[in-house]
């Protein structure tokens, strides 16, 4: 970890050495997000594009140089187990979709793929390094299922112990995935925040090491890394990274749009990049605080909560936790926020499977239903480079599928009722 300066507040702008705070900074509660700071410098003397893409490692840890972990103890954890799997997970040429929508270039990044089926394996991974860093007897999480079944999955992977608060609306897959990892499940009779809350309240209580999106500052670090594959799937060997015009990200607490702009900073910062892609941030329009503030053009710190309700779970969030960095990302890149109904987000559903194979549970199709939108409303050019962050499975819902095709059709066993379907009469 000699490549990191420290920790920032995103409030106040105060710096603490990494060994001075744990999680927030302490002037403002648990409002005090942290961000942390490389030296750049010191990581492009050690690094280069040219060494980083001929690695043979196609997982997060080929980019350790620039993750804030203890390299021997991520090899340790990583090597023969499903740690040692998280990341490098496809960029799929998407050209049937881009034809539909008049567009020339277009990608879908598939984190569906992951060990849990789940982006948010990229942040737990480096939750259980860091906890392992500590000597943490427990790691904890509040979720509405992804970030949970993350965390319990790598966690059991690894041998670590993990409590987990949820609440109790979130889809039965996801808690049948947690239950089998074998974590503690604490089904919380309220919302995600309140979860979330509660959770906050447990740890320190019981001594519990926090992975916490918004919270615990490193989850940002390990989110970053798709921004780092992206940029390397689209790189040749004339330019080994190369970045996207726009990328459309589903949101919800705001700490994977916060993440991949900290990913596409690093590259910038280290002059591997040359442009920053426009982050275009997508939300159910029953969970669309963000949205609404940067229509406002508000402030991150004066939101006010909202009643979250969406089929998209992963992506309801009453008050973003990750609110700062999140709009701090789209007014930075020059993106934009999206709403998208939740019809919208069922429609994509299918179209994203039957176009290009991607099955994305209601939260991840939502952002290719923001890119359909962008699309309608002349957003987006017919030339630009564009990726769409597909960040769940959709056997994380299947419910939530059912709901985007219907149901199948009942026959007799016969040959005339096939024939009734498959050639039905004029």
């Amino acid at each position: 970890m000699r490549h990191i300066l420290g920790l920032k507040c995103t409030v106040c702008g105060r710096e603490y050495g990494i060994d001075d705070v744990e999680y927030v900074c302490p002037l403002h509660d648990n409002e005090g997000v942290l961000d942390v700071v490389y030296d750049y410098t010191a990581i492009g003397s050690d690094l280069s594009p040219t060494r980083m893409t001929g690695s043979a490692d196609h997982s997060i840890w080929r980019y350790t140089p620039l993750l804030p972990v203890d390299a021997g103890v991520a090899r340790r954890l990583a090597t023969g187990t499903t740690l040692g799997g998280v990341g490098w997970t496809p960029l799929l040429p998407a050209p049937r979709l881009a034809g539909k929508l008049g567009l020339k270039h277009l990608w879908i990044k598939d984190d569906g793929r992951e060990p849990t089926a789940s982006f948010k394996d990229r942040a737990s991974a480096i939750a259980l390094v860091k906890a392992r860093e500590q000597e943490s007897r427990v790691v904890t999480t509040a979720s509405t299922g992804n970030a949970a079944a993350a965390l319990a999955g790598l966690g059991a992977a690894v041998g670590q112990s993990t409590i987990i608060f949820v609440p109790r609306t979130a889809p039965q897959a996801k808690v049948a995935q947690l239950l089998v990892f074998g974590a503690t499940v604490l089904l919380v009779d309220g919302t995600y925040d309140e979860a979330f809350e509660l959770c906050l309240e447990a740890a320190p209580e019981f001594g519990w090491y926090n992975r916490n999106t918004a919270y615990n500052p490193y989850m940002s670090e390990g989110k970053k890394t798709v921004a780092y594959e992206i940029c390397e799937q689209l790189g040749s060997p004339a330019r080994p990274l190369q970045a996207p015009d726009r990328i459309f990200v589903p949101v919800g607490d705001g700490c994977i749009i916060g993440g991949v702009h900290k990913g596409l900073r690093d590259l910038m910062a280290l002059g591997w990049i040359s442009q920053m892609p426009k982050l275009m941030g997508v939300q159910a329009a029953g969970s669309d605080a963000l949205v609404s503030a940067w229509e406002r053009g508000s402030n991150a710190l004066d939101m006010q909560p909202i009643r979250a309700e969406t089929i998209a779970d992963s992506i309801s969030a009453g008050l973003p936790r990750d609110r700062i960095k999140a709009l701090a990302a789209v007014r930075e890149s020059g993106g934009a926020y999206i709403r998208v109904s939740d019809a919208e987000i069922l429609a994509a559903i299918p179209v994203l499977a039957q176009g290009c194979g991607v099955f994305a549970e209601p939260a991840a199709a939502a952002a290719y239903a923001g890119l359909v939108a962008a699309v309608e409303r002349d957003l987006v050019g017919p030339d630009e480079r564009i990726v769409v962050l597909a960040t769940g499975s959709g056997l994380k819902d299947v419910a939530g599928a059912m709901k985007s095709v219907g149901q199948p059709h009942t026959i007799e066993p016969s040959l005339a009722a096939v024939r009734s379907v498959v050639q039905p009469a004029n």
